[in-house]
């Protein structure tokens, strides 16, 4: 039975913090109807998250193994690598407990661009920008274009509910049974997990999450419900050349906003 741990904590913002709104034509195109990646293993991994609040880590590590993924090969990331990064991101010192408290998202992605995230034989640097967690048209280009979203969670309590096996539900929905807990996003319950795939756009279609080392379903309108903050990611090095990625504008309006927000902190 596998353990879950949380450790997303409160969105916050930072000054100068790169923005998606910095890729206006990628952002604001009409993203596609559904995403289909049922033929195409993402591999996400535990990496620590089953005894540590490390899960702003483990998205990183995930995200770059999907998008590997997405271009036909796979990086190797140990758990002992995503607890480093959690130690260097949040201050978590190993082995003593009371620094286990988890991490802000903005602040542990500002860590993997100043620093870059340590991997199997080599140093990976992303880009990376802040999008309205309301904007869910956005969100799915991000999904589409960028390989995954990362995302802030409230989770309610009956998102966490376990059936005799221990097995989640098997579709996280706003509408649950009265038996699994209080169906209300709970602050205490961050969460990051990341966007891979969906059915549809309509509420009741099906989003494809990866958390805990494996896929977890969800409906559009309980990512509505819970959702607090996203953020793409982009590697460079890893990314497959497709017609969704976005334009060489944008690309550089990216990289432009990672380059003031660096230069900000300097």
């Amino acid at each position: 039975m596998t353990q879950r741990m949380l450790g997303c904590r409160p969105a916050q913002m930072r000054a100068g913090q790169p923005s998606m709104s910095a890729m206006r034509g990628f952002m604001a195109r009409q993203a596609p109807a559904r995403l289909d990646r049922s033929h195409i293993d993402p591999a996400p991994l535990l990496l620590g998250n089953d005894v540590l609040g490390d899960c702003t880590s483990a998205g990183i590590s995930n995200h770059i193994r999907a998008t590997s993924a997405l271009n036909g090969f796979q990086t190797d990331i140990t758990t002992a690598q995503a607890v480093a990064f959690y130690s260097r991101s949040t201050g978590y010192v190993p082995d003593n407990p009371g620094t286990d408290r988890g991490g802000v998202e903005v602040d542990v992605l500002t860590t993997a661009l100043r620093d870059g995230y340590a991997v199997t034989n080599q140093t990976l640097f992303p880009l990376w920008g802040s999008a309205d967690p309301g904007d869910l048209n956005g969100v799915r280009n991000i999904m589409a274009g960028l390989s995954a979203a990362y995302l802030g969670v409230q989770l309610a309590d009956a998102d966490l509910w376990e059936d005799e096996t221990g097995a989640l539900a098997p579709v996280w929905d706003t509408d649950t049974p009265a038996g699994h807990g209080d169906p209300h996003p709970n602050p205490a319950n961050g969460h990051c997990l990341l966007g891979w795939d969906y059915t549809g756009t309509d509420d009741t279609d099906i989003v494809t999450l990866l958390t805990w080392g494996t896929t977890q379903r969800a409906t559009w309108r309980w990512m509505r419900s819970r959702i607090m903050e996203a953020h793409a990611l982009a590697w460079r090095q890893l990314m497959p050349a497709t017609a969704l990625a976005p334009s060489q504008l944008d690309w550089e309006a990216l990289v432009a906003a990672n380059d003031a927000y660096l230069r900000g902190m300097a």
